[in-house]
């Protein structure tokens, strides 16, 4: 009998990377970068196109080899153990290569044997009928589907021998709302279930609502590592005053910023506690005050300037 993916599992962090590094001749794709996935997050990987993100999962999947540095699964590592690590994973690449003349039940049960895992029927049909993929579907010719049944058929091969690990590159594109929905409330489930998700994604919204912890790519180099919170935090709270009569600007206190003013209203930034801010709208004429926090999609597409050289 195949064993569980979960056997295999070692010690140590679901994905540990240590100065890991890819170049191309003098083009440095991924320059040493360093951090940890902990079990059981989902881990949003960020970043804008060429920054590096698929270079460094195909050096987690084995498919490229690091010019230096390491990575390891569960402490398994990716290049020196890489069949045992990647029995680890269920890995969706962003963009899929399938063989054209199988049926998609053909391809799923290949890539079950060549994972050396076991995979539950009930479990894989569940996973198409939740990603709305028709049965009849699974006994048509590849070179039948479209783009987003593809997407579907990807989703399904990586999930279903239910492994401790999922690496999606870019899991939702080209899924209609629906089906985008029903993926997440998968994934939620298998977080539960104390499976680690690391996933690259351009929709900050869908990270938002999804992960535990970020982190941001920009040529090659970490340049953000938080938790969604506190990336938001980064941000600081927009705090919206309307005033009674018109007033005239006043200096703030630091660590706040008037993003926009009227005399009748005031938009203010506040990096800091919004405490400090009372005493000076305690001596003016406040009519209404409104505390907006950030959302992440803002606050990352700011830093994301901010570190542009």
């Amino acid at each position: 009998m195949k064993p569980r993916a979960d056997d295999r599992a070692g010690e140590g962090p679901a994905i540990a990377l240590r100065d890991l590094a890819k170049s191309y001749g003098r083009v440095h794709a991924v320059r040493g970068i360093t951090f940890d996935v902990a079990r059981g997050e989902i881990f949003g990987f960020l970043g804008l196109n060429g920054a590096g993100k698929t270079t460094t999962i195909r050096m987690l999947v084995d498919l490229l080899r690091p010019s230096r540095g390491s990575a390891t699964l569960f402490g398994i590592d990716c290049q020196k153990q890489s069949r045992q690590a990647r029995a680890l994973v269920g890995y969706m690449p962003g963009e899929l290569g399938l063989y054209s003349d199988m049926t998609g039940i053909e391809l799923l049960d290949l890539l079950a044997h060549l994972s050396g895992t076991r995979v539950d029927t009930a479990y894989r049909l569940k996973l198409v009928d939740t990603l709305e993929l028709p049965h009849a579907d699974l006994r048509r010719s590849l070179r039948e589907y479209s783009t987003g049944m593809k997407r579907k058929l990807g989703l399904v091969q990586a999930l279903q021998a239910d492994p401790p690990l999922l690496i999606l590159d870019e899991p939702t594109e080209g899924l209609d709302p629906l089906v985008q929905q029903a993926l997440n409330e998968i994934l939620f489930e298998l977080r539960a279930r104390g499976r680690t998700i690391f996933m690259s994604s351009h929709v900050l919204s869908e990270v938002e609502r999804l992960c535990d912890r970020i982190g941001m790519i920009r040529n090659g180099e970490i340049v953000l590592l938080s938790t969604v919170e506190e990336a938001r935090r980064r941000g600081g709270r927009m705090v919206r005053v309307h005033f009674a009569r018109p007033v005239e600007r006043v200096a703030l206190p630091p660590g706040m910023t008037l993003v926009s003013h009227t005399p009748e209203r005031w938009n203010v930034r506040v990096e800091r506690e919004i405490g400090d801010l009372l005493p000076l709208l305690a001596t003016l004429p406040v009519r209404d005050l409104e505390i907006v926090e950030p959302a992440l999609e803002d606050v990352l597409r700011s830093f994301y300037r901010e570190v542009q050289p």
